[in-house]
């Protein structure tokens, strides 16, 4: 086959590989998902390491978890710490706001470098109108659902969503344990993408691990956050190559 003819068969491929190089687009088509590894548990004291520790493993996406201590009872980083990062590295930046009234800071995060804002649909009364203004901001949106809440709340909305996030573990700190009908809601998510037509990603974040990734994808999902199961685990390279080994195994 000619390149200008594999070129072409990815340019038909699905969103969450438009735009990207051709390279990426082929590693994403051949492994069937993407691994965002959450930098909640990595060594904050090397950020910039962790970082390029990533991209040597092959690794394109990286997960920030911003965090305010009133939507969730934890706190974080901010904008300040992601623009600085955002020089050292060409990893895509998931960037998740578990925060009230993200609309307020959807433009610090812009500058700051993020790839793709993702709000809390629990956050935001206006959910519509934050998704456009992410829109307009030339930032992919995506919107995150708490373990709790029904996918029917975006189907309205789907069509303009780069992505919808699937909490497996209620939100606020790392480490804890996958909740198991997270897995019906990621069928009855992919379901509702199907019968639209849509290609919108289904991120799933909160105890993913070697054991249950596999039926994680298998329900549906093309994004999978892994924080404390990824990076506990060095070398990241292998630890990637373990990911993808436990999805593709029979």
């Amino acid at each position: 086959m000619q390149l200008r003819d594999i070129e072409r068969n990815l340019e038909s491929q699905p969103l969450f590989c438009q735009g990207l190089s051709t390279s990426l687009k082929g590693a994403l088509m051949q492994n069937n998902f993407i691994l965002s590894p959450s930098l909640l548990s990595c060594d904050f004291a090397n950020l910039e390491q962790e970082l390029k520790g990533l991209e040597e493993a092959d690794i394109k996406w990286v997960h920030w978890d911003v965090m305010d201590g009133h939507f969730v009872p934890n706190i974080t980083l901010g904008p300040p710490i992601i623009k600085k990062c955002r020089p050292k590295t060409s990893l895509f930046f998931d960037v998740h706001l578990m925060i009230e009234s993200p609309e307020i800071y959807l433009k610090d995060f812009k500058e700051a470098g993020a790839d793709l804002l993702c709000v809390h649909a629990e956050a935001c009364i206006h959910l519509d109108s934050v998704v456009t203004k992410i829109s307009e901001l030339g930032i992919k949106p995506a919107v995150a659902l708490n373990p709790h809440t029904p996918v029917e709340i975006i189907e309205y909305i789907l069509p303009k969503l780069y992505m919808v996030l699937i909490m497996s573990v209620n939100p606020g700190f790392g480490g804890q344990k996958f909740i198991p009908y997270s897995i019906q809601k990621i069928k009855k998510l992919r379901k509702m993408i199907d019968q639209q037509g849509l290609d919108t990603l289904i991120q799933v974040d909160g105890g993913v691990t070697l054991e249950n990734v596999k039926s994680i994808v298998e329900a549906g999902a093309n994004v999978v956050v892994s924080g404390s199961a990824f990076f506990k685990h060095p070398p990241y390279k292998k630890r990637h190559r373990k990911f993808i080994e436990a999805i593709s195994k029979k």
